[in-house]
């Protein structure tokens, strides 16, 4: 019955694509261990964490108890007394029968009691059904133990068995009757249990591990490749998903740590990574009379609305890949011409001038011209440090003081830098999480030609989201180019004692971890060095470092509307920053944040109360301190 429920999960997987998730054995174990042994992101919520371990560590102690039940009729003789069956084992049997029931308990407490909003379109009824099954389990077998104690067996290595034993005896209760109506029960509780599996999100009891295993171990911020094999870009069926893909459905929890952790869902918009991965989920194996999966089980706007920010995938404990999912499928609309106005507008102007502000090429470079010193140009002289400005560095006034800054605090360190001044492009990280494959590829081969040509040790990105594409999607035309950004090059040259700092008086700065340059590619630390080498004191909030909020920008968001939106995330997160209390400042170190952020702390009216900089504004040299120090405190 088990395998008859559970066929066409087995068909759907059976015949999927294939993917490449054999390599690195040893590597892919260590994840297993650390995920499942060790409860690493379960544990990231201590009730829960807790509550997990306790079932998942008592689930393989009483499997015992179960080998004993089935070993016992089948194969007369059976036993475990030879290892400790009576002994030892019998003690932790019933040891951990109560702890198996406490979380349990705490289960319930967790689920009916304090509801966490992440449970929200979860299925509480399955979670009913398996509590009851595992109730019916461990009770049948603490009163089997117990009845049999009462007919005379040994009971000095049970003792919650034993004064079980001693409550039937006061009831008058038929041991051998007793003993064989809960062996029956344990056995039916467990056979149900096996049936009720495959259909339930339980299963993830057997399909955790091996999704874990297979995870994905390239480099976190490479976007899934066109797979060559594939008719077009994208994906518009289940079945054109590879085996991983649709495993990862399989083995989904509904813990919902994904859902309260997306900046989209909290906005409002209608993407829930849970119900994405549930609704597809239900999906697979529907057959022909199914819903269309773009635009049927998955609504266009739930596809648009996902900022890629990756907190999804970084939440979730049994290492299922959202975004794949989700750039496939944003490929099939962008193939099929279905494209939000905003977003279809700068997709043109990215097609004809290279940038998605709709300026020409030749005014990319123009904030240079309010230097007091000329910049290289990388085409045509060789350079230490080839400078991947970026579209919002160079076109956004908003942003370009801050670019030249950069350019100073590079000069006054005797960085030998250049630029590519209007042979630069958009970098196509975001229209490429857009969905539009053809259009990367284009901006992307055209800067490959333009960076190779030129002759230079290292690229310097301002744009955390640049630096994304340049240091890891690039890497699918087979350019490999040492990449780091600029807040790692300025932590690198105050180190060295190149750059000679004032020291702030110690204001309290928080400090807003890109999801691009911290989540994605591990850029947790040069920005923080920066801030307390400034002389100021750093103020985390809460959703801090792997656990940002994101902005709200990313994936092509900052070129579309709001409509929908209840709370937008930037404002979301200056609410948190001022909950933190006295801080003076709200360090950024994106050329997008700048933006989103600097307009929120407008929309909500708190511009009075905390200042949004870019880290390189508190970065005050000696030289004309009372000039630079004047900048800050009007920024």
């Amino acid at each position: 019955m088990t395998g008859w429920r559970a066929r066409r999960y087995v068909f759907a997987l059976a015949n999927a694509p294939k993917a490449a998730r054999f390599d690195q054995p040893m590597r892919r174990l260590e994840g297993v261990a650390t995920a499942i042994g060790l409860h690493r992101k379960m544990l990231r919520k201590p009730l829960a964490g807790v509550l997990h371990a306790i079932i998942f560590i008592s689930f393989f102690v009483l499997f015992t108890a179960t080998i004993e039940a089935f070993g016992s009729r089948l194969f007369p003789g059976f036993s475990l007394a030879p290892i400790g069956g009576e002994t030892w084992i019998a003690t932790l049997q019933d040891l951990f029968a109560i702890l198996m029931l406490i979380g349990v308990g705490l289960a319930l407490y967790q689920r009916y009691v304090l509801r966490p909003a992440r449970f929200k379109g979860s299925s509480g009824s399955d979670a009913a059904v398996i509590y009851v099954l595992i109730v019916l389990i461990v009770g049948s077998l603490l009163f089997e133990a117990a009845a049999r104690i009462l007919g005379g067996a040994d009971g000095s290595w049970r003792p919650v068995a034993s004064w079980l034993a001693s409550l039937l005896g006061r009831a008058g209760v038929p041991a051998h009757v007793m003993e064989e109506i809960c062996y029956w029960l344990h056995v039916g509780a467990i056979l149900a249990f096996l049936v009720y599996i495959p259909g339930s999100k339980h299963r993830h009891m057997f399909l955790a591990a091996p999704n874990i295993y297979f995870r994905n171990l390239e480099p976190r911020g490479t976007a899934p490749a066109v797979p060559r094999e594939r008719e077009s870009p994208g994906v518009d069926k289940l079945s054109q998903f590879d085996w991983k893909q649709q495993l990862d459905l399989l083995s989904c929890t509904e813990c919902g740590r994904c859902q309260a952790v997306c900046p989209a869902y909290s906005a409002g918009l209608p993407l829930s990574p849970k119900m994405l991965i549930t609704d597809m989920r239900d999906a697979l194996g529907g057959g022909p009379a199914a819903a269309p999966l773009v635009g049927g089980v998955i609504s266009e706007a739930t596809l648009w609305a996902c900022t890629t920010c990756r907190a999804c995938m970084e939440a979730c404990p049994v290492e299922i890949e959202h975004l794949p999912k989700i750039i496939d499928m944003r490929r099939h609309l962008i193939d099929e011409g279905h494209v939000s106005p905003g977003l279809q507008d700068a997709l043109s102007n990215l097609t004809r001038l290279g940038n998605s502000m709709g300026k020409p090429s030749k005014m990319r470079a123009r904030w240079t011209r309010e230097l007091g010193f000329p910049v290289k140009d990388a085409r045509s002289e060789p350079v230490d440090v080839l400078w991947f400005v970026g579209d919002y560095a160079s076109y956004d006034p908003r942003v370009q003081e801050i670019t030249r800054k950069v350019a100073e605090l590079l000069t006054a360190a005797n960085v030998d830098f250049g630029i590519l001044f209007d042979a630069e492009r958009n970098s196509g990280n975001d229209v490429r999480r857009a969905g539009e494959e053809g259009l990367f590829e284009t901006l992307a081969q055209s800067n490959i030609d333009e960076i190779k040509a030129c002759s230079f040790n290292r690229i310097m990105t301002t744009d955390p989201h640049s630096l994304n594409a340049l240091k890891n999607d690039y890497r699918h035309f087979g350019a490999a180019f040492e990449v780091l950004h600029y807040t790692a090059l300025l932590a690198e040259l105050i180190a060295a004692g190149k750059l000679d700092l004032v020291v702030a008086d110690g204001a309290r700065v928080t400090y807003h971890d890109p999801c691009y340059l911290g989540r994605y590619n591990g850029g947790f630390d040069a920005p923080r060095e920066l801030i307390r080498a400034a002389g100021y004191q750093l103020h985390d909030m809460p959703r801090c470092r792997e656990n940002s909020f994101c902005c709200g920008a990313g994936g092509g968001r900052i070129w579309q509307n709001d409509d929908g939106v209840t709370e937008r995330p930037s404002e979301n997160r200056i609410r948190e920053a001022l909950s933190l209390g006295d801080v003076a400042y709200f360090a950024v170190a994106c050329p997008k944040d700048k933006v989103m952020y600097t307009a929120a702390v407008d929309a909500l009216g708190v511009a009075d109360k905390l200042k949004v900089v870019d880290i390189a504004e508190l970065l005050v040299l000696r030289t004309g301190a009372a000039l630079e120090e004047s900048a800050v405190e009007t920024t």
